[in-house]
Parts: C-alpha cells; sequence; structure tokens
C-alpha cells in the first residue's frame, strides 16, 4: 500500500474517477445525502490518495488557507467500505498533518468533522470547537489541530 499526492491538474482521468466514484459510495449512497460533491474547491486542493496497488484504500483533500477556512484544513476524508477498520483512515489522517505541516509550518488546521466521527479526530488531536451544525442533513462539528 502506498500514498499517492498530486495537484488537480496532475491526476490521470483514472484517479479522478476513482476518487469521485469512492466519494459518491460513500457521501451520496451509503450516507444517503443527496448533495453536489463537486463544489470548486477540488482544483485549489491537494489530493492525498492511499493505494492498494489499483484499488483506491482511502482519500483526502488538502486546502490551503482562506479556501474552506481560515486556515489550511482537510476535507473530504473517505475509507472505502472494503478497507475499514484496517487502520487505513488513521494512516491517511496522520499523513494528511504531516503534508499540512511541510506545506503550511506549524500552523492550525481546521477540518469539519462529521459528529459521529469525533472521537476518532480527537484521538489525532484535533478538539472540537464551536456548535454542532447541518450540513447536507448531516451533524457536523468544527475541530481544530492546533
Amino acid at each position: 500500500m502506498e500514498f499517492s499526492l498530486k495537484s488537480f491538474d496532475a491526476l490521470t482521468p483514472n484517479e479522478l474517477y476513482q476518487i469521485l466514484t469512492l466519494r459518491s459510495e460513500v457521501f451520496v449512497v451509503e450516507q444517503q445525502c443527496v448533495f453536489l460533491d463537486m463544489d470548486q474547491k477540488d482544483q485549489k486542493s491537494e489530493h492525498l490518495m492511499f493505494w492498494d496497488e489499483k484499488n483506491l484504500v482511502a482519500y483526502c483533500r488538502i486546502l490551503p488557507a482562506g479556501i474552506s477556512y481560515t486556515e489550511p484544513s482537510i476535507g473530504r476524508v473517505v475509507s472505502s467500505p472494503k478497507y475499514r477498520k484496517t487502520g487505513a483512515g488513521r494512516l491517511l489522517m496522520q499523513r494528511a498533518i504531516e503534508i499540512c505541516r511541510q506545506s503550511y509550518g506549524n500552523q492550525p488546521i481546521r477540518i469539519g468533522a462529521q459528529l459521529y466521527l469525533k472521537k476518532f479526530y480527537a484521538s489525532l488531536g484535533f478538539e472540537a470547537q464551536g456548535d454542532i451544525y447541518l450540513e447536507d442533513g448531516i451533524e457536523h462539528v468544527e475541530m481544530i489541530l492546533r
């Protein structure tokens, strides 16, 4: 298994297809949430992919400050249902945090976490900040890693 980090323009058509398929499989179908996943932020993001040969295991995008939040952020964090409970999501987030630190220095990283994953993100050092809010019908909470 290996990581790959690419800008939007460097993604191959196959990589982009697999990313969008996984995001749709989880965020739209599994979570039964009808929303427009393509939000014009992908073009400004770095895309972190975790591969098991040709299978996309997990994915997230890393956004510079000023796109989603004042701080750099990690978003669209998703693990393939076939690879859940393997630690892939934790490895992905640890790598994403490292990349944020390398790219943006030792500044806070903000995420909009689905509420049911609050403990997972807290185990990585993120702290909840603010009130619970609904995004596309799903409870979220902003979290920050200082």
